[in-house]
């Protein structure tokens, strides 16, 4: 390797239009621009979706539906999970959510609702923001209680 014919890595150098640097370059005058109008000039912005003056597609497709935005939005757990963290025994007598969050069930701040799915058979008193109706009744057949947080 000699100096005469050192070349820079593959890929390291772009070939890319210098803009702007004179008429010798082919790329002078307007720069590329065109001529006059606001595109031409600098600090030219356009407003996001903006079509030329032709309707622009947010507002040409038909709107519908509505999102309540008081939607309380919570992360189920069904019971057959807590029965198998049980055997795991990774839960004894309480179920709370910060155990959940221990075990990486539940992410930290969501709210926790139990649901009916599966069977429980240990008697625990699980603590969640909300029930399900068959859930509440097989965590208190099973002997334990459901508190609301």
């Amino acid at each position: 390797m000699e100096l005469n014919n050192l070349k820079p890595a593959q890929g390291s150098t772009a070939s890319r239009k210098r803009i702007g640097r004179g008429e010798g370059s082919g790329h002078g005058g307007t720069a590329t621009r065109g001529h006059k109008g606001a595109k031409s000039r600098s600090g030219y912005k356009t407003k996001i979706g903006f079509e030329g003056g032709q309707m622009p597609l947010q507002r040409r497709v038909p709107k519908f539906g509505f999102r309540n935005h008081n939607r309380v939005e919570y992360n189920g757990v069904n019971l057959d999970l807590i029965q198998r963290l049980v055997d795991e025994k990774k839960i004894e007598e309480e179920l709370t959510p910060e155990k959940l969050q221990a075990n990486g069930i539940l992410s930290k701040g969501k709210l926790l609702k139990i649901l009916g799915r599966g069977e429980l058979k240990a008697k625990l008193q699980v603590k969640a923001h909300a029930f399900s109706a068959s859930a509440k009744k097989a965590i208190e057949d099973a002997g334990g209680q459901a508190e609301t947080l």
